[in-house]
């Protein structure tokens, strides 16, 4: 192993493919990416080519171990995250899809969904499954693709097509149709896996008419998959890690205990907590997932996503036209000391946890003659924290249900947590501290982790958790008083947009 102390982590993002090549100390030596199309066939529909997902995450690995300077004799091991629920059939003869990738934002589903709460399905999905009935997820993706294909149901029970979310697709295509595989992490996004034994679950196959035959086999998250093919990149990798993009940011942040929280701050918010061996409900509009799994034993979080967090920053340069880089809008926000009385609801395509309304609209509310584009821009940065506070609120309530404690520390990584000021901010509303870590490609990081404990590049967990260093902790300032009068107006701002 002397000469294999570097791992290539392939991150399959939604709307770009990456890959960074790591060294033993979890440090980034080089890096990747390309954009590729996002088709929208009709409003709420969201798809993307399989074939280009393959191609340009491949390209980005060729260029990644180019820059580095390395060989592919010298990666100990192979790790993917990716972006989850997205949802690829295939036929396993030709390796050719059969349908677009249906992607975790489409809606197509949603009358399926409808149909199985109509049923009163949701206690039985919710108790084997930890999730909510909802489009977000596979399994109701993977039956609208069986229900309009022709011929794809019948196929697949022949044993003809194969059905994978996007980490499945990239071993297959890795190991040249030899692995037809997922990790735990991934699978418990299907609403077809029995996430307390990790097995399909011949009940919720059977209510959403899926054919066994065309599903992966289940590995724990760190686990050796199988070989890449030699020719791809100069010759043969074991990969060795596979986790969806936010179970792999947990284990990126060392959050390998229960208690231990993570947020990450990209278009959406995403945060996980996680809760040990314990299978535990949310009482407070949270779901239960699969963590990264590093052994056969189950190992849960609990998740809350926030739909709009950078993406208001976006919609500032874009729609409002207040700024012309994202970068620029810590600059604006600094140029008035609060957001002068004005929130900004950003619910552009309803709200997510812990409110769960999809009617929701989006709200700018508390304008006066005085207010300013400056304010409006302070109050859409606050608007990622004030969601992400609320979030933090449901989970700290669901582990002191559950006997545990409060959360204690909030560990921070993606795009929007290099902004200072809405860290500062995130901490003085959670009245706890906001800790950013040297590397933020926490979700790579935790991907090439799994390959590495799978290879032997790491002996285990501990090993892990002392490399991960802080970078910045940001302490609250602010007086519990004045958080919480802040979030009474949060909260008021938020019924603002579903009154209708």
């Amino acid at each position: 192993m002397a000469d294999k102390q570097y791992l290539l982590a392939l991150d399959q993002g939604t709307s770009s493919s990456r890959s960074i090549v790591f060294d033993r100390q979890g440090q980034i030596v080089a890096m990747s990416q390309r954009e590729f199309r996002q088709i929208y066939p009709q409003p709420g529909w969201v798809e993307h080519d399989p074939k280009e997902i393959w191609d340009t995450q491949l390209a980005t690995a060729k260029d990644a171990l180019a820059k580095a300077g390395l060989t592919a004799q010298q990666i100990a091991s192979i790790g993917i995250t990716n972006q989850r629920e997205t949802t690829v059939v295939w036929n396993r003869r030709t390796g050719e899809p059969i349908h677009n990738a249906i992607v975790w934002q489409d809606r197509r589903a949603e009358p399926t969904c409808a149909s199985l709460r109509e049923q009163g399905l949701e206690a039985l999905f919710r108790e084997k499954t930890g999730l909510i009935i909802d489009a977000y997820f596979s399994g109701t993706k993977l039956k609208w693709i069986f229900d309009h294909v022709k011929g794809a149901r019948e196929a697949a029970a022949r044993g003809e097509l194969a059905f994978g979310t996007v980490d499945s697709w990239l071993m297959w295509h890795l190991t040249g149709g030899q692995v037809h595989a997922t990790d735990v992490s991934n699978a418990s996004r299907t609403l077809l896996l029995n996430v307390r034994s990790n097995t399909w679950d011949e009940e919720l196959l059977k209510i959403l008419d899926i054919p066994r035959e065309v599903l992966p086999a289940v590995y724990p998250s760190s686990h050796v998959y199988g070989q890449s093919r030699a020719e791809l990149l100069g010759a043969s990798v074991p990969i060795g890690g596979v986790a969806g993009d936010q179970q792999s940011a947990l284990f990126g942040q060392a959050c390998f205990q229960a208690g231990l929280a993570k947020n990450t701050y990209g278009t959406g918010c995403f945060m996980l907590m996680h809760t040990g061996a314990q299978f535990q409900t949310s009482t407070n509009g949270l779901i239960t997932t699969s963590a990264a799994q590093p052994t056969a034993q189950p190992e849960f979080a609990l998740e809350g996503s926030v739909f709009i967090g950078g993406a208001v920053v976006q919609w500032l340069r874009d729609g409002l036209r207040a700024i012309k880089g994202s970068g620029e809008v810590q600059n604006l926000a600094e140029t008035v000391p609060d957001s002068g009385g004005v929130m900004f609801v950003p619910a552009f395509t309803g709200l997510g946890a812990p409110y769960w309304n999809a009617d929701a609209r989006g709200a700018i509310v508390g304008l006066t003659r005085g207010s300013t584009v400056a304010h409006i821009a302070r109050a859409a940065l606050e608007s990622i924290a004030f969601q992400s506070a609320a979030l933090l609120s449901a989970m700290s309530r669901d582990a002191v249900a559950a006997g545990g404690s409060p959360v204690s520390e909030l560990r921070v990584d993606g795009g929007a947590c290099v902004n200072n000021l809405l860290m500062q901010f995130q901490a003085d509303l959670l009245g706890i501290p906001v800790v950013r870590p040297q590397v933020i490609e926490t979700t790579a990081l935790g991907a090439a982790y799994l390959a590495g404990l799978s290879s032997g590049v790491y002996a285990n967990l501990g090993e892990l958790a002392a490399q991960w260093k802080v970078e910045r902790r940001f302490h609250p300032t602010m007086p519990r008083d004045r958080a919480h009068e802040l979030m009474q107006r949060w909260e008021h701002a938020v019924r603002q947009t579903v009154a209708a």
